[in-house]
């Protein structure tokens, strides 16, 4: 009697065993969130404008003050010109207004004695009137020699050659001894890129730009279109200066179908160089509603990626998906989720198709 209810007891147990034990994870819920759209442009910097380096006179180059490629100060010394030449046309300006002012005195003196004997008959009217055209003549005479010495004294301040701006200056091709300036080879000495701030060109595909931007059409006017501008060097370290946006170019690329809008960032270390590589990302647009899951929910493997998704019966299912971008680490989901779906956050490689699991809640926020 005993051993039948031994047996009976061992039935019983083989009867409600269950070979396939139920797996808890722990689950997210997909979930609608106001992204941005976030996009990442190549290109190249650019100086803020640049400055030609002309001799205004010419001269013999006697000596060259900068250092290639260094950075200069507005009213730095660049260049100084045997000025022998300019010197002697100030000498000589000098000297002819001297000349003109005693004519000038003479000519004063004549018409002021000739105003009282024209008053007595002493002398005729147009005599006087001849007197007077004197003197004014003079007088003018002496204006435009002040004239001439005050341009041959620029023509000496002109063989001392400045800098006009701020900023990092070019090599010359004019060597000492050489002949420059105006009617000579070296018309151009060298330039000077203002860099004080620096610009990057961001080419947008039309059909990106329509899209984000909700236009019909190209505007010039996108001061509203970009936000959060950011820089990233060649070795992938951040810029630490926010760009913003300076302009639209007028022209459409015919050849890419793009758009061309210009960002600048302040530069006042010398830090960023023209034609260094730049990667920027920023926001173009207003944000969209997506799709999103923490990134830990995702497995990716050879190109693939993939979710376990928990159906309402609390069975697994395995589904691929299409990612988009990472944002505030989260994954946006570009398709093969909805929202609201139940999605397992961690253990799934112990996952199997229909496996029966006991979900447990966790943060959206993970």
């Amino acid at each position: 009697m005993a051993l039948l209810s031994i047996l009976a007891s061992c039935g019983r147990h083989a009867v409600n065993a269950d070979p396939t034990p139920i797996l808890s994870v722990e689950i997210t819920t997909a979930q609608i969130d106001k992204v941005n759209n976030r996009r990442t442009y190549i290109g190249s910097i650019g100086a803020n404008y640049e400055a030609v380096v002309q001799p205004r006179v010419s001269g013999y180059l006697t000596a060259k003050l900068f250092d290639n490629g260094m950075p200069v100060r507005k009213g730095d010394i660049l260049f100084r010109l045997d000025g022998k030449q300019q010197q002697a046309n100030l000498l000589s300006a000098r000297a002819s207004l001297e000349s003109a002012r005693a004519k000038a005195l003479e000519a004063h003196n004549n018409y002021i004695r000739a105003i009282p004997l024209a008053k007595i008959d002493a002398i005729s009217q147009t005599q006087l009137d001849q007197y007077t055209a004197e003197y004014v003549a003079a007088e003018a005479s002496v204006k435009s020699a002040e004239q001439t010495l005050r341009n041959a004294e620029l023509d000496v301040e002109y063989t001392t050659i400045r800098s006009t701006i701020n900023g990092v200056i070019s090599t010359s091709a004019a060597h000492i001894g050489d002949l420059v300036g105006p009617g000579t080879k070296f018309t151009t000495l060298t330039t000077i890129q203002n860099v004080d701030t620096v610009t990057v060109d961001i080419a947008i595909p039309m059909r990106q730009y329509l899209s984000m931007s909700g236009r019909k059409s190209f505007s010039y006017e996108n001061a509203d279109l970009l936000s959060d501008i950011r820089l990233y060097l060649a070795d992938g370290e951040p810029y630490p200066a926010v760009g913003t946006y300076s302009y639209t170019k007028t022209a459409v690329s015919g050849a890419t179908g793009t758009i061309i809008i210009v960002v600048s960032f302040a530069n006042p270390d010398y830090l960023l160089k023209a034609g260094q590589f730049a990667r920027v990302e920023t926001n173009v647009g207003a944000g969209q509603s997506r799709v999103t899951i923490p990134q830990s929910c995702v497995s990716q493997t050879q190109n693939i990626n993939s979710v376990w998704v928990i159906r309402p019966d609390s069975t697994a299912e395995y589904r691929e998906i299409a990612l988009g971008q990472v944002e505030g680490g989260r994954w946006i989901i570009d398709s093969g989720l909805n929202a609201g779906e139940k999605v397992v956050v961690s253990g799934q490689i112990k996952l199997r198709n229909g496996a029966k699991v006991n979900p447990q809640n966790t943060s959206n926020n993970e």
